[in-house]
């Protein structure tokens, strides 16, 4: 079975889960538990939605805690 990514005219979506991160997923695929579909088009538009968008790959939970030891120094 080809890839879903190898059909250039495929229709995607971009997910995003609690963590804030991204995954493209086919539109023609359920979406998993925990994500939600924040954006959808070709590979290309998701593939560039994602690199305009999920530009800090930490986790939402590390940026948290990171933010909080940094403000608790002070």
């Amino acid at each position: 079975m080809p890839s879903p990514f190898e059909n250039q005219t495929k229709q995607f979506n971009v997910l995003i889960n609690a963590e804030d991160q991204h995954s493209l997923w086919p539109q023609d695929y359920a979406v998993p538990a925990g994500w939600e579909p924040v954006s959808s088009g070709t590979l290309a538009e998701c593939t560039a939605y994602v690199d305009a968008h999920w530009t800090d790959m930490r986790p939402r939970s590390l940026k948290l805690a990171q933010a909080a030891a940094n403000g608790s120094r002070r």
